[in-house]
């Protein structure tokens, strides 16, 4: 790494030792003075230090007497040693811990000139007031009915306090009634005034908010969010994510955990994680948007049944599932896709997304991406095929995965490698299978396996596709063959080959929320949404003080059980 001009650099005192400060424009080190390694020379020189990146320092801050949360102990020692370094600034900064988590750790240098006290955090503040990318002022909506109901303590007791120390100011909304954060978002809210917005609540609640700001955007702009081949705006304000519902899949994909304090430092040290976005259409009429999970067939007649029994809470989803499994439903339709082209990788490459995705940093230019599109259209009117790939067949699912649709369970997700900001979709078709078969399929979901690996799935990476179910008539003596039952249990016995036949459509979820209309057209808007992340990190070793205490957390992450 290239040295950088140094801006300050003091012997100062922590933990009753004296240790070398240095701060340069972008890291922040400290490390023991000769004479205390001298007196600790077993232990290799790199176990002596600590850096951090200045982009990574929440604040820092003058440190009062009132302001030492040790131990009573550890404050009598502290006591002593104050009156010698009666002057002292704390840093707060983001430590990883294990599986993608981070946390707020303090670490406070004493000195006994005061002037040089303010100088550190003087220059220190400066540095960090150069980080444009910061949010200062965020609007905050707060489901309090999602998940297990506990998203407004989640709030107060776990983010509040780091967005406070941050210094970031915050406007907080309390929904009411479904939908309340989506029209305030789309007619009320005075978007000018904040950096960003936070949902807290699931993914349900993040839907919510995609769809108020994206179409504020285009109403702002213009644009007809009816017309499919309509070139949508990005949105210039980030979505932060605080993670409070049932499942949490879009925080899981885009952080690496489900976790309110690991989101919130992302939103605090200001993160920006592309991500692609599915608008879908019925006729040319807009229904919704989509960012992990579009499903027909399986998902739809799960989430589907799953309504039925909101009272169970999220234990209907378990129920429903082995109900829908047992029915073993499949559906008849034509799919209509337009592949992918260029070097995006494919669904199979096991390239998994991760921060810093050379694949998502690639983005086409909007008018050679639109200009190509438009074409394929126009060499793909509705009786040609064109450029279009179109399957005719009986799928007991087909899905759609923006996002690998990772979660706890299934650390894997629907698409393993499908990208967050390709400008694409994993297209996945589960054809007509034995309900033995089509268990294991589902299974792969939760082990390493390889889930595409069946003779009867197959997957695309595409830019749209479109659906079109059958209209169900009885044209051959076979059809006559075929038990026509919609959500009636056929024997359950694994090994069969023949399926439900539905008479009816299923329906399609989108994110959660069904959709009226079977037949649909889809098409991807490359990042046309930011949030507050940076995507999955690789997992780092984390070093350690050997001449520091276990770092100090916020009292946020006491336990709100």
């Amino acid at each position: 790494m290239d040295k950088q001009a140094k801006l300050l650099s003091s012997r100062l005192f922590l933990k009753l030792r004296q240790v070398e400060v240095v701060l340069n424009r972008s890291v922040l080190t400290w490390r023991e003075a000769d004479k205390e390694r001298k007196r600790s020379s077993g232990i290799s020189e790199a176990a002596h230090g600590r850096s951090v990146q200045v982009c990574e320092i929440v604040a820092v801050g003058r440190t009062e007497d009132g302001d030492d949360k040790r131990t009573r102990k550890s404050r009598k020692e502290a006591k002593r040693h104050s009156q010698l370094y009666p002057y002292a600034f704390t840093v707060s900064f983001v430590m990883r811990t294990r599986q993608h988590q981070w946390r707020c750790s303090e670490v406070t240098f004493h000195c006994n000139d005061q002037e040089l006290c303010n100088q550190w955090v003087r220059v220190t503040n400066e540095q960090l007031s150069l980080l444009t990318n910061r949010p200062k002022s965020l609007l905050v909506y707060i489901n309090p009915f999602g998940g297990k109901r506990c998203g407004k303590r989640i709030y107060e007791q776990k983010v509040a306090p780091v967005f406070r120390r941050a210094g970031i100011s915050t406007d907080v909304i309390v929904t009411e009634h479904a939908n309340h954060a989506r029209d305030h978002l789309k007619t009320e809210a005075n978007l000018d005034k904040y950096d960003g917005v936070v949902c807290v609540g699931g993914d349900g609640m993040f839907s919510e908010i995609l769809h108020g700001l994206v179409s504020r955007t285009q109403t702002d702009h213009g644009v007809d969010e009816n017309q499919p081949d309509a070139e949508l705006v990005s949105c210039s304000l980030r979505i932060g994510i605080i993670p409070a519902g049932s499942t949490d899949c879009v925080c899981f994909a885009t952080v690496g955990a489900n976790d309110p304090v690991t989101s919130a430092l992302h939103i605090i040290v200001g993160d920006s994680q592309p991500m692609d976005v599915c608008s879908v259409h019925h006729d040319d009429i807009f229904l919704r948007y989509s960012v992990s999970l579009l499903g027909y067939g399986f998902y739809g007649d799960l989430m589907t049944d799953s309504e039925r029994k909101r009272w169970l809470g999220p234990a209907r989803y378990d129920l429903s599932g082995v109900k829908t499994f047992l029915s073993h439903n499949y559906y008849e339709g034509t799919v209509s896709f337009l592949p992918a082209e260029g070097n995006l990788g494919n669904p199979k490459d096991k390239l998994q997304c991760r921060s810093g995705c050379r694949i998502c940093q690639h983005k086409p230019s909007s008018k050679d991406q639109h200009s190509e599109m438009s074409d394929k259209k126009e060499k793909s009117p509705k009786g040609d095929s064109g450029d279009w790939n179109v399957i005719h067949g009986k799928f007991i699912a087909i899905n759609a995965a923006t996002m690998s649709c990772a979660c706890p369970r299934s650390p894997k997700g629907m698409s393993p490698s499908a990208h967050l900001a390709d400008g694409t979709t994993d297209l996945i078709l589960v054809r007509k299978c034995s309900r033995l078969n089509f268990f294991r399929h589902l299974l792969r979901h939760t082990n390493r396996n390889d889930q595409f690996d069946h003779s009867f799935v197959e997957v695309h990476r595409v830019r749209k596709f479109r659906f079109q179910p059958k209209h169900h008539r009885l044209d051959s003596l076979e059809d006559l063959s075929e038990p026509l039952q919609k959500k009636g249990f056929s024997p359950i016995c694994l090994a069969q080959t023949t399926c439900s036949y539905s008479a009816a459509h299923s329906s399609w979820t989108c994110d959660g929320e069904l959709l009226p209309h079977a037949a649909i057209q889809v098409s991807v808007q490359c990042q046309l949404i930011r949030l507050f992340a940076r995507g999955i990190e690789e997992q780092q070793e984390q070093q350690q003080f050997v001449f520091e205490d276990p770092c100090t957390l916020w009292p946020l992450e006491q336990s709100t059980n």
